[in-house]
């Protein structure tokens, strides 16, 4: 053979065998994935569970793939707060999922626009708004704001429906309950309207969140086997048909809100929202939300504080039923600072440690939101050494940052004092730990309001009641996967604190 032909081939084959071990350098770690249908039958029915073990094994950055769709996973405090926090807008788009597509027509903040000065404008004015009802006044007296107004009026109409129901003396399960008191705190920050509970078009709006969390999962399916959006689906008829009923529903509303508006009398977030437009409308076109963002928006609102908030206010009861002496400890804390001659208050937050402590293990402990929606690259980026082109899918695992044995000490036990410090106070650093809201550019703006509604509506029961479970249920601490997590139905008494 000659010479330069033996050159050519040792020379080439130096470059392939070069190219496969850069290309093994640079690959990420992860479990082999079945072809069409990647790792989904590896990943159970707890996929947080399946997720935080595979990061024992491959580390805080990994790979797999649901479907066809190639899944980068990332874990740990620190590199967390670096895709969401640090370098946050390498990482703030939403990935181009099919059910995102179907949510306010693709126009929605929380699930489909892409990153970008557009964006940025949709979400300062969204911001403002929240700010501007949050401060809004009222004529009651005893509330500092509407939507304080709003939250007390429904937690005092839940606490009389728990002892109704408790005059019987057999135990119940609440979540109903829970659903239409949450429902209605929503509907009155969007719409500035208290419905009967037995109210047909308000039954029609939490029949829309059941159908949601029904059709979710096979709509999700849709997303990352690209395929099944094209073939006959009971699910994703289903998801189609409540986003379209859902998004008539607020557009009529909206409409209304139009036609009504004043000036000098916000109602609720849709008059926030009409209103920040109309001022900005003299200054700058560009800076305006058009009326299907404006509806988009309120869609967001209501979905975000419907089923988040739900799912908190049924884990906070699911710990104070399985765990009484910490009851005990919320009711002692309330006679002390607050007494009985006055309902609890948002301004309340800074005086009631404990109660805010047990809140903040609550949600931590349960994770109900394990990993948030979303992420994909904006631009080619690097993370731990690993490169990932732009339009990588990036899932964040909360629910192993809020489970780190590294970050919080027996992080699997449910221990409200890790928050409080030998005073008694509230160790903020640890607080801000907790990932259940995110963090950075894209973390849930409705964070503050979603803490408030929780505190209150859970003091306000705290209160008034002590809350008994049946001897003849258990309590079952594993979840049931929807849009969020929840808690295994449970039930209890509620009997009247003297």
């Amino acid at each position: 053979m000659p010479m330069l032909l033996k050159a050519s081939i040792s020379f080439l084959t130096v470059l392939l065998v070069m190219s496969i071990l850069w290309k093994k350098r640079n690959s990420l770690p992860g479990p082999w994935a079945v072809p069409i249908v990647g790792n989904f039958f590896q990943l159970g029915d707890q996929i947080h569970i399946t997720l935080t073990d595979m990061r024992n094994r491959y580390g805080d950055v990994f790979q797999i793939k649901l479907g066809l769709m190639p899944i980068v996973v990332v874990s740990g405090l620190e590199t967390v707060k670096r895709v969401l926090l640090k370098e946050g807008e390498n990482f703030a788009d939403r990935p181009n999922f099919y059910s995102f597509s179907l949510f306010s027509n693709g126009s929605s903040m929380t699930f489909s626009e892409k990153y970008g000065e557009s964006w940025k404008i949709h979400k300062k004015i969204m911001k403002n708004a929240l700010r501007n009802l949050s401060n809004e006044s009222t004529n009651s007296s005893n509330c500092s704001c509407r939507l304080e107004e709003y939250v007390c009026a429904e937690a005092s109409d839940l606490v009389q429906e728990l002892t109704d129901l408790s005059a019987e003396k057999v135990a119940f399960d609440p979540s109903s309950l829970i659903v239409i008191t949450v429902a209605n705190v929503v509907c009155a920050l969007s719409f500035g309207k208290r419905y009967d509970h037995h109210d047909k078009e308000f039954l029609t709006l939490i029949d829309f969140n059941n159908d949601l969390r029904k059709a979710a999962g096979g709509g999700l399916l849709a997303d990352f086997i690209p395929i099944l959006r094209f073939i006959p689906s009971s699910s994703v008829k289903a998801l189609k048909k409540f986003v379209q009923s859902f998004h008539s529903f607020i557009a009529k509303c909206v409409k209304d809100h139009f036609a009504t508006f004043e000036e000098n009398n916000i109602r609720d977030i849709t008059d926030a929202l009409i209103q920040l437009c109309k001022e900005r409308k003299s200054e700058d076109k560009n800076q305006l939300l058009s009326d299907d963002q404006i509806i988009s928006t309120v869609n967001d609102i209501f979905g975000a504080g419907f089923d988040t908030i739900t799912s908190a206010l049924l884990w906070a009861i699911f710990y104070l039923l399985r765990y009484p002496e910490f009851q005990d400890k919320i009711h002692k804390e309330i006679e002390e600072k607050i007494g009985c001659n006055r309902a609890p208050r948002f301004n309340d937050r800074k005086d009631l440690h404990y109660t805010e402590a047990f809140i903040n293990e609550v949600l931590r402990h349960s994770s109900f939101v394990p990993f948030g929606l979303p992420h994909c690259t904006t631009m080619d980026t690097k993370l731990n050494g690993y490169f990932l082109p732009k339009g990588t899918c990036v899932f964040t695992n909360l629910y192993q940052v809020n489970h780190d044995n590294t970050v919080w000490k027996d992080a699997d036990m449910f221990m409200p004092e890790r928050f409080l410090d030998q005073n008694g106070q509230i160790i903020k650093s640890l607080t801000e730990k907790v990932l259940v809201f995110g963090m950075g550019v894209r973390k849930c703006l409705g964070e503050d309001v979603a803490r408030n509604e929780m505190f209150v509506i859970m003091t306000i029961m705290m209160q008034r009641l002590k809350l008994v479970k049946s001897t003849k249920h258990e309590l079952d601490p594993i979840p049931v996967y929807g849009l969020t997590l929840k808690p295994k139905p449970y039930y209890l008494v509620a009997k009247v604190r003297t």
